[in-house]
């Protein structure tokens, strides 16, 4: 069982008082490695709840630079850091928040090129973009994987999630054989700011479930909520046979 110090055992101690956690999920949590893809909307919230959480070891890429205008839902960054590159600002936000939490900032884009690579040594992948073919390319890459990722996406005043784990339905699966459709660009519809922090939130708690190996994840399950009315909807996502999801790993 790992020990931690004083400091630690203060800054972690509402997670330790809870059963589902205690010492043993929290040293999961420090020994956990986590890719998250996008330091936008999503990857705000994400990154800095899990610095909080102390996922011991976070890579987080991103390729964008910080404009004015996500500000009004990119809470990781600050005006000052308008101009800068976006994994720059989130790096040094998460470690303001945890010096205790190693962060590696990748200043680039996922492809096809690379995505086998970086994912191979993280335990879990977030996708916190907003393109659909950078979506459909973290869900291929760890359908042949073998790895976890946790999706996320939003329009406007809605947010959606799910989680895939080997074996369970994956982000292809949703669109049951039909070729997907990229959403109308994010500038002209929103999104709502606070629809980012929801969703983020809701990503973040997932990877956490998901290393300390509590709760019931979002596996098989399409979480979906509307900010205008509040409702929430978790819909059954059946597999699709012809998916790639249910092809044996080579």
């Amino acid at each position: 069982m790992s020990l931690f110090n004083d400091d630690e055992l203060k800054r972690y101690s509402r997670h330790l008082s809870l059963p589902e956690i205690g010492i043993d999920g929290q040293s999961k949590l420090r020994d956990a490695k986590v890719l998250i893809v996008g330091a936008g909307g999503l990857g705000s919230p994400v990154a800095l709840y899990l610095a909080a959480a102390g996922v011991g070891n976070i890579c987080i890429i991103d390729g964008d630079v910080v404009d004015l205008s996500n500000l009004q839902r990119q809470i990781i960054h600050s005006t000052a850091d308008v101009g800068r590159a976006k994994v720059e600002s989130a790096s040094q936000s998460m470690t303001a928040l945890n010096p205790g939490v190693k962060v590696e900032a990748i200043s680039g884009l996922l492809t096809a090129d690379n995505a086998a690579s970086l994912m191979a040594d993280y335990d879990i992948i977030v996708d916190a973009t907003d393109s659909l073919a950078t979506k459909l390319l973290i869900n291929d890459t760890c359908v042949a994987l073998g790895k976890p990722f946790v999706h996320g996406g939003m329009y406007r005043y809605m947010g959606q999630a799910m989680t895939y784990v080997p074996g369970s339905p994956c982000y292809r699966c949703l669109f049951a054989g039909e070729e997907p459709v990229q959403p109308r660009n994010e500038a002209v519809a929103g999104p709502f700011g606070a629809v980012a922090g929801i969703l983020g939130c809701i990503q973040a708690a997932e990877v956490i479930k998901y290393i300390t190996g509590i709760g019931r994840l979002l596996t098989g399950r399409l979480l979906r909520f509307d900010a205008l009315t509040m409702e929430f909807d978790t819909f059954t996502l059946p597999a699709d046979n012809r998916c790639r999801c249910r092809r044996p790993l080579k």
